[in-house]
């Protein structure tokens, strides 16, 4: 039996400041602010009881804010009460997201922002087809230590013609 695939909804990036985050992640990235930075406490109302159900008790406090790619993927940013950076930000060994990737095709354009609002560059830009096809990436890491890829083309594009051949 030949099953559909399921669209990809939004995910969840911890930050250690969300204002500052929303900025990067609308005024760098140009992702649309959805819901503007808001607190959530741990307390009996819906949002209390479902961050309670996912973080078990004790949370106490969080904010967060909600973003959206041009292509209505969410981005969920937390700013958690205590938060504390990772001893190793890029534990790609360790079972779990180690990364999300970003399409745009000026790559380079792009990791010039990201680099002149405090963010890394981790490695050169390559190419996937070195002299036959313009698709590039490079690993990337945002101010607060999340990492994530540029893409200069589709997923579907990059992999279909087999990019490791």
């Amino acid at each position: 039996m030949t099953q559909t695939p399921r669209s990809f909804s939004h995910i969840g990036l911890s930050v250690p400041d969300l204002d500052a985050a929303v900025e990067f992640y609308s005024g760098v990235m140009g992702f649309y602010v959805l819901m503007q930075p808001s607190p959530v406490v741990e307390d009996d109302s819906p949002i209390g009881m479902m961050c309670t159900d996912v973080f078990g008790p004790g949370w106490h406090s969080l904010r967060i804010a909600h973003l959206s790619t041009a292509n209505g993927i969410g981005i969920e940013l937390f700013e958690f009460n205590g938060n504390h950076a990772p001893d190793d930000n890029f534990a790609y060994r360790r079972h779990g997201t180690f990364h999300f990737a970003i399409q745009d095709p000026d790559v380079e354009g792009l990791l010039a922002k990201i680099v002149a609002a405090g963010g890394k560059q981790r490695m050169p830009i390559r190419e996937y087809f070195p002299g036959q096809k313009p698709y590039r990436m490079v690993y990337v890491e945002d101010p607060f230590g999340n990492i994530f890829e540029l893409y200069s083309h589709s997923y579907e594009l990059t992999y279909s013609a087999g990019a490791y051949s």
